[in-house]
């Protein structure tokens, strides 16, 4: 396994799978999953784990922080937003959300200075975390698609030109951690 430092974390939202209360059960397995994945990282030396901001597995992926930073104390979380005001548009709730994670991270920024104007902010947000992130945790499969479809293309191209890891959770793996007795 190649070294990796700095990992960024991403899959989908949770409206695309369905997840509208934070009591959701599928929550409780995404964070098993997400977080054994985590630890196996960490035991190799992950040091950094980035979000985007994104509502679903960004905001689980931030509130498991804590929960790590209990046995791997090094780890430092940041959230690479990829426009100013980004959630400015969500309900309260969802908002509230977001600033109790902004207030666990080690470093916050965005990769554009400016409000959201066009689609080229996000592709812009995709090209700097493939270019400064050693790999990518992406809860994703390709038989059920969603936001995260641009992402996981645009990693699988730059993974066959530089030393960066892709590794998808499937719909299998989060279905084989249901049936794991520990959930």
């Amino acid at each position: 396994m190649q070294a990796v430092h700095t990992l960024f974390v991403t899959g989908y939202r949770s409206f695309e799978l369905g997840v509208f209360q934070e009591t959701d059960p599928k929550i409780k397995v995404i964070k098993k999953v997400i977080k054994t994945t985590l630890e196996q990282y960490l035991e190799e030396g992950l040091q950094w784990v980035i979000i985007g901001g994104n509502l679903g597995v960004e905001i689980w992926t931030a509130q498991l922080i804590d929960e790590l930073k209990e046995e791997y104390p090094e780890l430092k979380f940041s959230i690479i937003y990829p426009y100013l005001e980004f959630g400015d548009n969500w309900n309260e709730a969802n908002q509230a959300m977001l600033q109790k994670i902004v207030e666990k991270a080690d470093y916050v920024d965005a990769v554009s200075h400016l409000s959201y104007k066009d689609p080229s902010q996000l592709k812009n947000h995709t090209h700097f975390l493939l270019t400064h992130v050693d790999g990518a945790i992406v809860v994703y499969d390709d038989e059920f698609s969603g936001k995260s479809t641009y992402f996981v293309h645009d990693a699988r191209e730059y993974a066959e030109k530089h030393n960066f890891l892709l590794h998808l959770i499937t719909m299998d793996d989060l279905q084989n951690a249901v049936f794991d007795d520990s959930v």
